[in-house]
């Protein structure tokens, strides 16, 4: 009988331990974690979803323009025009809304009211030395909003129907009795545009413009005694602003997993 030396034997058992762990490595290696592999990192993203309110501030201008056309029971034809003037000042108020968001596009409803203390006037063409002015005292707009969101930037436009509560005088210079004077509210349609930046959490803060456009409308100005100086008008009105806003949403970020 041939006998093997340990020597031999203990070869053996290594060359058969090392080819069972090569056939175990493979199995084992696709098991783990590729090198530099990471789980996805949750970001917050902003959400402009919810109920906002807030405060604005800013200055604008009514251009307003008087045409005659009825003096003394008679009406003037064509109309005898009397000149136009900006009435401007600052203006300050607030809003409510509520926007909804789905993937970058922002909708939103929205009513602003404000007080005005806008002011201004011209010497009539056809009656100098007499003064007609406009003064606007406060303004609404009830608007729909549609705007593209980048996180916390959003850049919108709005459109819908605004409101001015609007006063008509005439005078003479030299004097300061206001002899006419009518009181109006006009109404009309609205167009604008905004940027809105999110700050913080719930906060943030914007600029906007809006055009207001009331169109024309009649103004009977009745002079004592005896209406002896009566005449009616024509006037256009339309309204420009700019606005600095700061609005408070509740609600909060919504985790975004990229």
């Amino acid at each position: 009988m041939k006998m093997r030396s340990p020597g031999s034997r203990a070869l053996r058992i290594a060359v058969l331990a090392a080819t069972g762990l090569l056939a175990i490595a493979p199995a084992k290696a696709a098991d783990l974690p590729l090198y530099g592999k990471a789980s996805p990192v949750p970001v917050i993203g902003y959400d402009w979803i919810g109920v906002y309110a807030g405060i604005n501030g800013g200055g604008g201008f009514g251009h307003t323009c008087w045409s005659i056309i009825r003096a003394l029971g008679v009406a003037v034809d064509p109309a005898v025009g009397e000149g136009c003037h900006n009435a401007g000042g600052g203006t300050v108020g607030g809003q409510i809304g509520y926007r909804w968001q789905k993937a970058r596009w922002v909708f939103g409803i929205e009513g602003q009211g404000n007080w005005a203390d806008f002011t201004g006037s011209n010497v009539s063409l056809a009656l100098a030395p007499q003064t007609n002015r406009t003064r606007i005292d406060a303004f609404g707009l009830f608007t729909g909003q549609m705007g593209y969101a980048v996180n916390g930037l959003l850049i919108y436009g709005k459109a819908g129907t605004g409101v001015a509560r609007a006063r008509y005088e005439t005078f003479v210079a030299a004097s300061p009795l206001v002899f006419n004077s009518v009181e109006r509210t006009r109404w009309g349609y609205t167009l604008g545009i905004g940027m809105e930046w999110g700050f913080a959490e719930n906060w943030s803060v914007g600029g906007e413009y809006n055009h207001v456009f009331l169109g024309h409308h009649t103004a009977d100005f009745a002079t004592v005694p005896a209406n002896a100086l009566s005449r009616s008008d024509r006037i256009g009105q339309d309204i420009d602003m700019a606005l600095i806003r700061v609005n408070y949403r509740w609600g909060g970020p919504v985790v975004v997993k990229y």
